[in-house]
């Protein structure tokens, strides 16, 4: 399988190193990056329009909110199929109807990797049938949110409990939080939309690392998944889940077993 790596942050280049590690059956024919005076051991492309020529069978961005329009436009039309981990390019009215208009215009389909969460699966499986609510709590280290809105509702610095500084949209929560925005999406993407998809974000003070906790109720039941996530070791700012993620569904896309 011909893959692009679109960005080569932390993410990026964890994706890569655990592809070769695994011996995965992928060809990784280029890495786009936004300098290509980088030295990488694999071909270098700046630009969207170099795509065509690469012939790519799946084009995964890991390179931020603002490459998810343009690299995936330019992938859909080079005939690749488009999976984007910066979800939260699609709190943007037309974003995403943008994509799936080309994806149906070239045959091809934007795959939403479920990143720094789990369960999603199951949340889309249950929104088959009729889904009444799901809530999305985040909890992070009161000090973790410093530098956000949170500083400007909370006294985050002497909290001494646990405190929800926010609950609302999904969709809200990804233009006012950005730094949450893409699990806010792939949650809302998965199961009742972002505008029915309510997000709670938490600080406490006790928190040791950043915990995720998804209940839905609906015509299937009720289900209730919590994630405690460790960052990589090299980037703390970044989920050691997200990239593995991105691995096991480049891997799905090589494999003859899919799991």
């Amino acid at each position: 399988m011909r893959l692009v790596l679109v960005g080569w942050g932390a993410i990026g280049a964890e994706v890569a190193r655990l592809l070769q590690e695994r011996k995965a059956p992928v060809d990784l024919v280029a890495v786009a990056v936004r300098d290509a005076g980088h030295s990488l051991p694999y071909p270098l492309i700046t630009d969207p329009s170099q795509l065509a020529a690469l012939s790519p069978d799946l084009v995964v961005e890991a390179a931020g909110r603002a490459a998810v329009m343009p690299w995936g436009e330019a992938a859909l039309a080079a005939g690749a199929d488009y999976a984007p981990a910066s979800t939260s390019a699609f709190a943007e009215d037309g974003n995403l109807d943008r994509l799936l208009g080309l994806a149906r215009q070239h045959g091809r389909q934007i795959v939403i990797p479920p990143g720094a969460v789990g369960g999603m699966d199951a949340l889309s499986a249950a929104a088959r049938l009729p889904l009444a609510t799901v809530t999305h709590e985040v909890t992070k280290p009161a000090m973790a949110w410093q530098g956000t809105e949170a500083a400007t509702v909370c006294d985050l610095a002497n909290l001494t409990d646990l405190h929800c500084f926010f609950e609302g949209s999904a969709r809200e929560a990804a233009r006012r939080y950005p730094q949450n925005a893409n699990v806010a999406l792939i949650t809302a993407l998965a199961g009742l939309g972002p505008d029915a998809t309510v997000l709670r974000l938490i600080a406490d003070p006790a928190a040791s690392g950043n915990r995720h906790r998804i209940i839905a109720c609906g015509d299937f039941g009720r289900m209730e998944i919590t994630l405690d996530n460790l960052p990589l070791a090299h980037n703390p700012k970044s989920s050691a889940l997200t990239a593995l993620s991105l691995v096991r569904l480049i891997e799905n896309r090589a494999n003859p077993l899919v799991i």
